[in-house]
Formats: C-alpha cells, structure tokens, sequence
C-alpha cells in the first residue's frame, strides 16, 4: 500500500475542518488538490475513507488513517523543531479540577508545546482516541484502544454529598428519591449508579452543571445532591458546607491509554501522569 504524508494530512485536515474546502484552505492548496490526494488515498487502501456530507466526517476506515496522520505530525513536529509540537489530551473534568493540575505545571515549565485539552466523561474518552482526535486519553476503560497502550493510573473516590439544610428538611435521613439530583451532563452516570444502591425510584428533579467547579459550588448551593471527589467532599464536610449522605464511597479505576509511538514527549507527559495520579 504506497501512502504519502501529503494525503494523510488532507484527509487530517477534513476530518479537523468538516469539508474540502476548509481542509484547502488549511493547507493552502486548491479544494481539487485536496479531493484527489483523498481518491488517491481510497485508492490505495481499497475502501471509502470519508463520508461526503455536512460536515464531512471519516469513516471508521478512514478514522485508522486519521490516526496515523496525526501520528506522522507529532513525528515530524519533534524531529524537526521549528515551533510548538501540539499534544491533545482527554482528561475527564473531576481530574481536571483536582490530580491533573500539578501536570499542568510540570508541562508549562516545558517549552515549545501547545497542549489541547478535551473534558470528555471518562467512559467515553477513548471514543476520542479510536477517531484519532487524541494523542492520549484517561480513561475508565482498560480495554485498549488498537494502536494504544494502556497503564493504570489509580482510583477516584467520590462521596454523596448536600447542603445540610437540605437533608434537614427531610428530617436528617435522606429520601433519595424525593432528593433532587445535580448531574454533570447527560453522560455522567455516577450518581444514577449510586441512587440504584438506595432506591428503584427515579429523582423528581435532575439538575445539569457542566463544570466541576460550579457542579461543587451548586451543591454546596443546596441545589441538590451529588457526588465529589473524596479531597473535595472531606474539605465541604469538615467547613460545614456540606454533609454526608450515608457512608458509601464510589470507586472509578482510571488508565491512560496512548499511542504506540516512540514520542519523546508523549513518554515525559505519561511519566508526569503516573506521578500524580490518585493512589
């Protein structure tokens, strides 16, 4: 199979873009460059690798492709060395808000890279990664992504917490049902999972807060319930802002999945991650 860099990057261009002609103009040729650098490549490779639409999106054929490009760029980005290599990550918000961010430091005392981060839940971060979209992802799911490798990370702990004037006004012990419910988005099933432990019945009212900082700040609100990070939960309780509801604790084992590639700076961010990951 003869591939050239040039139509792997126009079909990474299509993929980032969602058409021809936004990919041409990325890459500053005309959209019929573009079109025949991608048949060339679906030539070569026997299969359709993108789905003409609005937008333009690979197919899971073409998805493989998207990866390898994407790989080909941080190769040449690290041996060359004229400008700041991109690394994109997925990280879910909860980490995000609490273990990632001495990473963040370690990275900004680096140089020369231009990190992108995507908040994706942590059960669907590795859909990014088969897309290619990612160099690397935490994730929940140890299964690993083709092309990746996997490493285990370690645990975040979650506690069920509200406002204790809110339990007060159910008379100190918690009706779960009857408790309104503060979700992340539409992905996050923590507290769904919890609630099964105490009751069939579905909440009355189910709040969406799409950032872990206003997700603690509206229940510490007393907009309803949740589930924080133990650190997070422990600090509320001990201050008074919040109280505990029961005694569980949940568990979510976390793994970084990344790409097989003999990356320099891909092995130095992995390092970091495994020194600050939760124990």
């Amino acid at each position: 199979m003869d591939v050239a860099p040039a139509q792997l990057a126009a079909l990474v261009a299509i993929a980032d873009h969602g058409s021809f002609e936004a990919a041409a103009r990325q890459l500053h040729v005309t959209p019929s460059a573009v079109s025949q650098r991608v048949r060339a490549l679906e030539s070569a490779v026997g299969k359709v690798l993108v789905s003409r639409g609005s937008p333009c999106v690979p197919t899971e054929a073409g998805a493989s492709l998207v990866r390898l490009g994407r790989q080909l760029e941080l190769v040449f980005a690290e041996a060359l060395a004229d400008g700041p290599t991109e690394l994109t990550l997925a990280v879910n918000a909860d980490s995000l808000a609490t273990w990632f961010r001495p990473v963040l430091t370690e990275v900004a005392a680096w140089g020369e890279v231009a990190l992108r981060l995507r908040v994706e839940d942590e059960g669907h971060s590795h859909d990014l990664l088969r897309r290619g979209e990612v160099v690397g992802a935490v994730t929940s799911d140890p299964s690993p992504v083709q092309g990746c490798s996997v490493t285990a990370l370690g645990t975040m702990r979650y506690l069920p917490v509200a406002h204790p004037a809110l339990v007060a006004r159910l008379g100190g012990r918690p009706d779960w049902s009857a408790l309104p419910m503060v979700v992340f988005n539409a992905k996050d099933r923590l507290q769904h999972d919890e609630l099964r432990r105490h009751t069939d019945r579905e909440p009355r009212v189910v709040h969406e807060v799409p950032s872990s900082d206003d997700f603690r700040a509206a229940i510490e609100a007393g907009l309803g319930w949740g589930l924080l990070p133990h650190d997070q939960a422990s600090d509320g309780v001990d201050a008074g802002r919040l109280a505990r509801l029961g005694r569980s604790t949940t568990r979510v084992a976390l793994y970084w999945q990344r790409w097989k590639l003999d990356s320099p700076l891909l092995d130095r961010l992995s390092e970091q991650l495994l020194t600050h990951a939760p124990r």
